[in-house]
C-alpha cells in the first residue's frame, strides 16, 4: 500500500480495505458476523474523525477522537478473531492488523496532545 500521511485519508483507506478484505471471505455465519462488525467499526472510525474535525472545543475533539480509538480497537478485535480462525487472505489480514495498530497509536497521541 502506498504511504499516506493525511490521517483522514488513512482512515478512509483502512475502511475501504476492510471492505475489500471482507468481500473475499467465505459466506459462513461466523464470517458474516465478524465481516459486518469490521465494516461497521472501521467505517465508524473514519466518520467519527470527520466529526472531530468540525468540533469547536478541545473537549469535544477529545470525545470524538476517543470514539475513533474505540472503533479502531473494535476493528482490531474483529481482525484478530478472523486471524485466529485463519479466515481471508493472511497477507491482507496482517497488513490490516499493522495499519489498525498504527491508526490507534496516532489517534491516541492526538488525544494526549490535546489534553
Amino acid at each position: 500500500m502506498e504511504k499516506i500521511f493525511n490521517f483522514e485519508d488513512r482512515l478512509v483507506r483502512f475502511a475501504g480495505e476492510c471492505i475489500f478484505f471482507t468481500r473475499q471471505l467465505e459466506r459462513l455465519f461466523e464470517n458474516e458476523y465478524y465481516k459486518n462488525q469490521l465494516i461497521r467499526s472501521s467505517g465508524s472510525a473514519s466518520l467519527n474523525f470527520g466529526e472531530a474535525q468540525g468540533t469547536i472545543t478541545d473537549k469535544d475533539f477529545i470525545f470524538k477522537v476517543s470514539l475513533v480509538v474505540k472503533e479502531l480497537k473494535e476493528s482490531r478485535n474483529s481482525l484478530k478473531i478472523l486471524d485466529y480462525i485463519k479466515e481471508g487472505d493472511s497477507d491482507k489480514r496482517s497488513k490490516l492488523l499493522i495499519e489498525v495498530e498504527q491508526l490507534i497509536a496516532i489517534s491516541s497521541k492526538m488525544i494526549i496532545n490535546k489534553k
